[in-house]
Parts: structure tokens; sequence; C-alpha cells
């Protein structure tokens, strides 16, 4: 048996990595505070050149946490949300709806009396 068989005997390899840190320089890196609605703070690494986002998601509940020193994104006004309704009354007024339900409640009942 090698050196190198005793040696791996009962790891997994590809589990663990048995590199060491020694000699490698690391990116440089910042570190940003973070806190939630319901008081939870924690600090992100991320990269010094990494743009820092205002938000994070909170660590310990999964609420959304603002960063320490930043303030709320400004929300942007939009146009509501448009209903059927709403895309309905833009087709048509309500005179020609109140037409076509006479219409078809007259189809209706025509059909009930063929059928009884």
């Amino acid at each position: 048996m090698t050196m190198a068989e005793r040696a791996l005997r009962g790891t997994r390899l590809g589990a663990t990595s048995y590199e060491n840190d020694r000699n490698t320089d690391l990116a440089p890196r910042q570190e940003v505070d973070y806190t939630c609605t319901k008081g939870h703070r924690f600090t992100v690494t991320l990269a010094a050149e990494a743009e820092v986002p205002i938000t994070w998601e909170c660590r310990s509940c999964g609420a959304t946490a603002l960063r320490v020193d930043g303030e709320l994104p400004q929300t942007k006004k939009g146009k509501p949300p448009r209903t059927h309704w709403d895309m309905l009354m833009e087709r048509r007024t309500l005179e020609d709806l109140e037409e076509v339900l006479a219409e078809r409640l007259e189809i209706l009942r025509a059909g009930r009396r063929k059928s009884a």
C-alpha cells in the first residue's frame, strides 16, 4: 500500500478540500450591515467592487432587510392593474351590455320552453 492510499483511507474524495489559504491573496472585500423589520441584524460580505444592494433577505426570518446606512428605495408610481371589467368597459357601453344580456336571456328562455 502506498503512502497516498493510506492518507486517503476513510475519506470521501471531493467532499472536503485539503488545500489551505496560506500564501494566497484574497480579493478585497467589504462588510455590509443589514437590519430587518423584526430587529434582526446581520452582516453580508461582498466583493469591494460589487454594487451594494439597498435590501437583502433576512437570514433569520426571510423578511426584507434594509441596509443600515441606506434609505428605502422610492416606489415607482405606475398605472393600477386593469381588471376584466375595465377592459370590457373600454370596448362597450352599459347600454350595449344590457342589450347583449337581454338577447342571451331570451335565447336561454327559448331553449327552456322547447325542452319543457
